[in-house]
């Protein structure tokens, strides 16, 4: 059985990481664990285009659509198109990269990858990879379709994450990312296209988390679709406990005896992952609990202006570019904070667990299901600073830090292993083949 994983990017972002590592964990996959000849899988992966911060080298099974300089030109054309489509309508710079109307992308229809494969699997396409024409004209082949979602768009009317604004379960319009918004505005029009094209459409919908998938069946676009939850997945012989010495040594880190507190993003200035109400924690845990002094460890891009004004110690790790780095800074910390106000099951999380690390977070989106209250991490009321502090406190305070740090491994082996959500998908993509053939 043959399965082409479709992504805009192949390590840029969450999504894309997501995607690669089910790729990974797809062609690792035992033969001896298929129950029926159908279920041995040969994994492709279909990148649109390497983005400059995109800096690893195409994987094995991974091939990219822009494999050469006059297609890579293309394809940043095709993002440059669909960013200046939105321009005219965009609220203001903040909502930029949080809307995606889906006007221009490639076409795929007839591409090797996609002609000789079994399953269409859609990941992350924004960002000039795939259109809302596009879409239709996968659809159209009337080969099964699998499209995870990791993030709200593709029930939206173009937002990523809709802030709580509830639209989407009837009908998009007045979007709040938009400078006009209006009863036809862009959100509708958009709104109208996807409801055309999911009208008779043969997409299963697949959702790392059971809070996405509720959203998803609420609303008016996949209110009647198909939908599994199978959770992200990692390497867990990759991302695993190492000894913390050497992982603090491989910063720098002085062994002052100290706890770490570790917080990491993307972009640790995205307001919706929240690091101003981490800032306001630490805040109250110094007022509160004076004995305590930990140090906070940041990684990703860009630096808050909040990080001068935290009552401890900071060292930014800036931007880890490499998984040992990633699997280092998890290992020298003693919890990692996660204060998202809208998440879906962040990778962040997974691979914290999956070296042991608990974790601090608020009760959102595919958090909650993650982290065990009290017994691999702690979970906070959204937006409380206070609930995060307490939170911050539980870990440093408890008398059996090495027990959290065991469940949270426990937790990740159990959920989150390759062999464990590698044969999720292959089961489902086992069944859309039988269903196919049977309707032929």
């Amino acid at each position: 059985m043959r399965v082409t994983l479709l992504s805009t990017y192949q390590s840029f972002g969450g999504a894309a990481v997501a995607a690669t590592r089910l790729h990974r964990a797809l062609q690792k996959y035992p033969t001896s664990l298929a129950a029926q000849p159908n279920e041995v899988v040969e994994s492709t992966m279909l990148i649109g285009t390497p983005n400059r911060l995109d800096t690893h080298k195409p994987a094995p099974g991974v091939s990219f659509l822009a494999n050469n300089f006059l297609a890579e030109q293309t394809a940043f054309g095709r993002f440059v198109a669909e960013r200046l489509a939105f321009l005219p309508y965009e609220r203001d710079p903040s909502v930029r990269f949080q809307f995606s109307p889906a006007r221009f992308g490639a076409g795929l229809t007839f591409h090797p990858a996609i002609q000789q494969t079994d399953v269409i699997h859609l990941h992350w396409i924004n960002f000039g990879f795939l259109s809302l024409n596009g879409l239709r004209a996968l659809i159209d082949l009337g080969k099964p379709i699998v499209w995870t979602l990791h993030d709200q768009w593709t029930f939206t009317g173009g937002c990523h994450y809709t802030h709580g604004c509830p639209n989407f379960q009837t009908h998009c319009h007045h979007c709040p990312y938009l400078k006009k918004p209006g009863a036809q505005d862009l959100s509708y029009q958009i709104f109208e296209k996807k409801l055309r094209l999911f009208a008779d459409s043969n997409i299963h919908f697949v959702s790392p988390s059971h809070w996405l998938a509720d959203e998803g069946r609420s609303s008016t676009l996949l209110g009647n679709s198909p939908f599994t939850v199978i959770p992200n997945t990692v390497d867990q012989n990759l991302y695993r406990p190492i000894d913390r010495t050497e992982a603090a040594n491989r910063f720098d880190l002085p062994d002052t005896g100290k706890p770490r507190l570790l917080f990491g993003s993307a972009n640790i200035t995205d307001t919706r992952k929240g690091f101003r109400y981490f800032a306001e924690a630490l805040t109250l845990l110094h007022q509160q609990h004076p004995a305590l002094t930990p140090e906070v460890l940041v990684f990703g891009k860009g630096r808050s202006y909040l990080l001068n004004e935290l009552p401890y110690p900071v060292r930014h790790l800036g931007l880890l570019t490499t998984e040992d780095d990633i699997v280092a800074a998890y290992n020298a910390a003693d919890a990692l904070v996660v204060p998202s106000l809208e998440d879906n099951l962040p990778n962040t999380v997974v691979e914290a667990m999956a070296c042991g690390t608990p974790v601090v977070g608020f009760r959102t989106g595919g958090i909650p299901e993650m982290i065990d209250h009290e017994t691999n991490g702690y979970l906070a009321d959204v937006g409380s600073a206070q609930q995060l502090a307490d939170g911050l406190a539980f870990i440093l305070t408890h008398a059996h830090s090495n027990t959290l740090r065991q469940n949270a491994r426990q937790s990740a082996e159990a959920s989150f292993s390759e062999d464990v959500v590698a044969r999720q998908h292959v089961e489902l993509y086992s069944q859309l083949v039988k269903l196919g053939v049977r309707s032929c």
